[in-house]
């Protein structure tokens, strides 16, 4: 468990998500969740200012840095309050990144691998939220698998 930080300025913008009061703000980060290509996991999350905390159950260790990215990744999101469980089997969690004004995933590569040629790793594991590899903006973290 732990508290995940993101640019405030960066990620997909959600209307209302933030507003204070906002009653609907669970269901609209579940239902992002699931826009981004993550199904229907068993975890709820809520917001309190601009920090959401998320909670439940995952299958594995790769679901769970996916669902807290899609979450953080979020304009107005500053952290994640990170209470999932993984109920599958213990692997090495991934490092996170955040991408910097003029970063490819080729360059973002280089500088973690050594090896411009290893984009396609990091594409991989960050599929469903990116859907191109040319399309990744400053502030955005992303996974970066050992």
């Amino acid at each position: 468990m732990s508290l995940l930080s993101f640019v405030k300025e960066a990620g997909e913008k959600l209307i209302d998500l933030l507003t204070p009061g906002n009653a609907n703000a669970s269901e609209q980060l579940k239902e992002h969740i699931d826009k981004v290509g993550l199904g229907d996991p068993n975890v709820q999350a809520t917001v309190d200012g601009d920090k959401v905390t998320v909670k439940g159950e995952v299958a594995s260790q790769e679901e769970k840095e996916k669902i807290l990215l899609a979450l953080g990744n979020i304009a107005g999101v500053g952290s994640v309050d990170d209470q999932i469980t993984v109920t599958g089997p213990v692997v090495v969690a991934a490092e996170f990144v955040e991408v910097k004004a003029g970063d490819t995933l080729s360059a973002i590569s280089l500088r973690v691998y050594g090896n411009a040629n290893q984009y396609q790793k990091i594409f991989d594991a960050n599929k469903p939220m990116l859907k191109d590899v040319n399309k990744i903006y400053p502030g955005q973290k992303l996974r970066i698998p050992k």
